[in-house]
């Protein structure tokens, strides 16, 4: 299974030190070309790694791409500055779906 991040240089270089390859990107526009390079049916990207910015920054893109169903899966991490303001967790998001408050 490949994994691949988009995200700010610094991220990219820490990944980078586990094996994990991605891209950096800094604007809008990066963003939507390496977005679209990974989720290309040529590469065997598995899941592909957005830091919230990131995400932001392309977010009907991404929206249309989690919609699909179609790989590479998307999961989001915060970005340098910590998680955005405004957005849920992955625990608070499965507490809501499942009912359960631990």
């Amino acid at each position: 299974m490949e994994f691949h991040v988009l995200a700010e240089e610094e991220v990219v270089v820490g990944f980078r030190f586990v094996g994990v390859p991605g891209t950096p990107v800094a604007t809008p526009e990066e963003a939507l070309d390496a977005f679209r390079d990974a989720t290309s049916p040529e590469r065997d990207v598995r899941v592909l790694i957005l830091t919230e910015e990131v995400s932001a920054m392309i977010e009907e893109e991404v929206l249309d791409w989690q919609a699909s169903g179609d790989y590479p899966l998307i999961v989001e991490i915060p970005g340098l500055r910590g998680r955005m303001e405004g957005k849920r967790s992955l625990v608070d998001a499965i507490r809501e779906a499942v009912g359960i408050h631990v």
